[in-house]
């Protein structure tokens, strides 16, 4: 176990260091990276937004000046636009405490169909918690696209114990950072429940609402669930500019991930650079309008902290 740990930590060692003489010492881009990098300047705030219709239809073909974005109540110029279908950063938080065991099966076949149904050049990792939060993959493979490692991934361990969904949230946000990719995503599936984490809810949003990480959450409980709690799950969800998710039966879990994989694919990406004055908390206003659509609704995260310090707000 001990030389498990000192392979880990030698590994976090290596992926730090390598980031930061990338970040020091800038080298010239490869050409994957030129096609998906979208972040130039400095505080950028970078927004994930759905469009839809009045019948619920993906709208696609807008362009910036579709747009307008409100901080605070102030119009903002748009500094970066891309309507196409940018590779992210994605995590599977699965919760594998005792109460998942009869549904793991259904659990792993569905986050499966959302690897297929993901661009396949996402960089993807697994976090699965019980009584701890773990990563799936190897500890020297931060992320991976190889299906079969992440099937391996997230069948790791034995759903048993009680649930630590916070501390699996701080450790998928943390791992998020770590990504090339500039857009950020988390998929969280769970019951909602916490009964052991040394994080707190608090803590956890604060880290959301700084990161502006886009969340997704399905949650899996039965009616009668003492541990269950959809509030934290819809919470997370609408402050991310995700969506929540409730399905009736097991079922309907893989169209629920295969949904979520489309809709990251369908995202317009917005950026623009907000003003260093003013308090921390800023809200987010984005309308979107198009002559041949009377009502077109907008789904994105609706406020975050600025924080001066990053050199990117919210790399996502």
């Amino acid at each position: 176990m001990n030389r498990h740990r000192d392979v880990y930590r030698v590994g976090v060692l290596l992926i730090a260091c390598c980031a930061a003489v990338g970040w020091d010492q800038p080298k010239e881009p490869s050409k994957e990276d030129q096609n998906y990098t979208i972040r130039t300047t400095s505080r950028l705030v970078l927004l994930d937004v759905s469009v839809k219709d009045a019948k619920g239809g993906y709208v696609s073909g807008l362009t910036k000046d579709n747009f307008s974005i409100y901080e605070n109540g102030k119009l903002q110029a748009i500094s970066q636009f891309a309507d196409s279908d940018i590779p992210v950063t994605v995590g599977l938080v699965v919760d594998e405490s005792g109460s998942m065991r009869p549904k793991r099966r259904d659990v792993v076949t569905a986050a499966l169909e959302f690897v297929e149904a993901s661009n396949p050049h996402d960089e993807i990792f697994v976090v699965n918690f019980n009584e701890r939060a773990r990563r799936g993959l190897p500890d020297l493979i931060p992320f991976s696209d190889n299906i079969d490692l992440l099937r391996s991934a997230l069948w790791q361990g034995d759903p048993e114990g009680r649930t630590a969904l916070y501390d699996a949230m701080e450790m998928s946000l943390h791992q998020l950072g770590m990504g090339r990719r500039d857009k950020k995503t988390l998929v969280v599936i769970s019951d909602g429940g916490d009964n052991i984490s040394t994080h707190k809810l608090p803590e956890v949003m604060h880290d959301v609402l700084t990161s502006l990480t886009t969340i997704y959450t399905i949650g899996i409980f039965d009616e009668d669930d003492p541990e269950r709690n959809p509030a934290v799950l819809e919470r997370l969800a609408r402050v991310s500019g995700g969506v929540a998710y409730f399905p009736k039966s097991l079922k309907e879990v893989a169209s629920v991930c295969r949904q979520i994989a489309k809709d990251i694919r369908t995202r317009y990406t917005i950026g623009y650079i907000p003003s260093s004055e003013g308090k921390p908390d800023r809200h987010i206003k984005v309308v979107a309008s198009a002559p041949n659509h009377e009502k077109l609704i907008v789904r994105t995260r609706t406020n975050y902290l600025f924080t001066p310090e990053s050199e990117v707000v919210g790399s996502k």
